[in-house]
């Protein structure tokens, strides 16, 4: 029941912040925060009780009978890769809580409420293990993103919000027609039917690497899996499904930035390992094997991610567009990666994804408080804050040179291990794609020069110092940033078995 609680806690607190008075601000903020914190708690002693020692699923609840006439259940559980994504949402939950407490003017109370559902969905997702329910918790963040945008974003939030529900939408019904064909054609056994449908996870990958199963027959797996790739490529975003991210930042709340950029995005290559990868190896044969016209097709689009997204941050003047655009290619090296299909790509594409979604985190925290102080983002409008602002100089410092991949902080781990898994498969892609790193560096340390050396602007003399709170929101991120830099293990050791796992699947080894 731990992971069921987790899960539901957040949802419980919206309905507890529904029903406070809507006068009651501090005190609905204080109750958000209360039923933040818990999931974050549970996730921590999650973390240090996880069996690092096997690639099994842990904490499993379920299966229990949800809808019994299409053998429908609750089934949910945690494996390595899903236990560390866990605890970046539970991490990223209070923080973006506290994050809100003075940027937030209107409507609290539904932003608050709306948040809670948002995270309720975030958590249920890494955890289901039913196909059904994988697809329930991926689009129930869906609504509460939409107003989170739409309601308490920029000037232009309504056409932000509606490009972002559209583009998933898009994705998301893709993906559920690829989900019924593989409903129908799970009890399949060479063209008789035998036994219940499933959309039961585990078993439908057990049932898909089975002779004779038409969830085994290669062109079925081919086409399910573009249903699901198209879905989670809008999520990641995969070039050129891209186009909604740069709109859906920049009018985003601060708070609402930091849960694209850390958590949602991870959706999208949570949803390729968990079900392109591992339910559909064939199917991936098709875009990362050399088969057919499609060659290498998925390492190709992590390229086209790496280099287009480096290349059009660094044409941006605003500073939360930069941001948005640079995670666009940081989140190539991670298709790069799973495109490698070995033990270092997927391990440092796994890695990746945890440590881009806390540094993204810390950039957009950090463009929210030169917001929240100058009201606008414009970055050559700024120029030598370092002497007015050395505190927050120097915790922006260190996240530009974690996300650019200087050697001993976290960025750097994750992209290294993907390039060397890449290498291997695909030498010239994997040598090109480095262009994305020289590119990263040249615009970060451009905007470091334009932001916070030279003389300063005499507009900005009296701008206040980053306070407290907001440091607060920063050092548990920063602390991770480090930590996982000299001490990369301590995540690697989480999934290093199901990783193991996974290679053996794709690659048609014995489990």
């Amino acid at each position: 029941m731990l992971l069921s609680l987790m899960i539901f806690i957040p949802l419980l607190g919206m309905i507890a912040v529904l029903l406070l008075p809507r006068e009651s601000e501090e005190l609905i903020k204080r109750v958000t925060l209360l039923f933040t914190l818990i999931p974050l708690a549970l996730a921590v002693f999650l973390f240090i009780t996880y069996d690092r020692s096997t690639a099994g699923t842990q904490y499993v609840h379920g299966p229990v009978p949800w809808i019994d006439a299409f053998n429908i259940q609750y089934h949910i559980g945690i494996d390595g890769l899903s236990v560390t994504l866990l605890l970046l949402t539970a991490l990223l939950g209070p923080i973006c809580v506290i994050a809100s407490w003075r940027n937030i003017e209107k409507g609290i109370k539904a932003y608050m409420a709306l948040f809670l559902l948002l995270e309720t969905g975030m958590l249920g997702f890494f955890a289901a293990l039913d196909l059904f329910l994988f697809y329930v918790f991926f689009e129930l963040t869906l609504l509460p993103m939409y107003f989170l945008i739409g309601i308490w974003g920029g000037p232009r939030r309504e056409y932000a919000a509606i490009k972002f529900f559209l583009y998933t939408l898009f994705g998301s019904v893709l993906m559920l027609v690829a989900m019924i064909a593989v409903y129908l054609n799970s009890n399949i056994v060479n063209g008789v039917a035998e036994g219940l449908r499933t959309f039961d996870i585990p078993t439908l990958i057990t049932l898909a690497s089975t002779q004779g199963h038409a969830l085994a027959d290669s062109n079925f797996q081919m086409w399910v899996f573009v249903g699901f790739f198209i879905g989670f490529a809008v999520k990641v975003p995969i070039f050129p499904f891209h186009t909604w991210l740069p709109d859906a930042h920049v009018e985003a709340p601060t708070a609402i930035s930091v849960i694209l950029a850390g958590v949602l995005l991870k959706m999208g290559t949570y949803g390729l390992v968990r079900i392109n990868m591992a339910m559909f190896p064939q199917g991936l044969d098709h875009f990362t094997n050399g088969i057919g016209f499609w060659g290498n097709s998925l390492a190709l689009l992590g390229f086209i991610n790496i280099v287009y997204g480096s290349f059009c941050a660094l044409a941006q003047t605003d500073f939360k567009k930069l941001v948005a655009y640079s995670s666009i290619g940081h989140m190539g090296f991670v298709i790069l990666g799973l495109a490698a299909r070995n033990s270092e790509g997927i391990t440092g594409a796994i890695l990746q994804m945890f440590n881009h979604g806390v540094i993204s985190a810390m950039l957009f925290l950090l463009v929210g408080v030169l917001y929240d102080r100058a009201h606008h983002r414009e970055i050559n409008g700024f120029g030598g804050l370092g002497t007015r602002m050395p505190v927050y100089t120097g915790i922006t410092t260190l996240a530009f040179m974690a996300s650019l991949g200087l050697p001993g902080l976290s960025g750097f781990v994750g992209e290294a291990l993907s390039l060397i898994g890449a290498y291997g498969e695909f030498k010239w892609l994997t040598i090109l794609s480095t262009i994305g790193i020289v590119v990263g560096a040249a615009y970060f340390l451009w905007t470091l020069q334009r932001v916070f050396l030279g003389n300063l602007n005499p507009k900005y003399e009296d701008l206040p110092e980053i306070n407290g709170r907001e440091i607060l929101t920063l050092v548990p991120l920063a602390i991770l940033t480090i930590l996982l830099g000299v001490w990369p293990n301590l995540a690697i050791d989480m999934f290093r078995e199901s990783v193991t796992n996974l290679t053996n699947l794709i690659n048609g080894l014995a489990i």
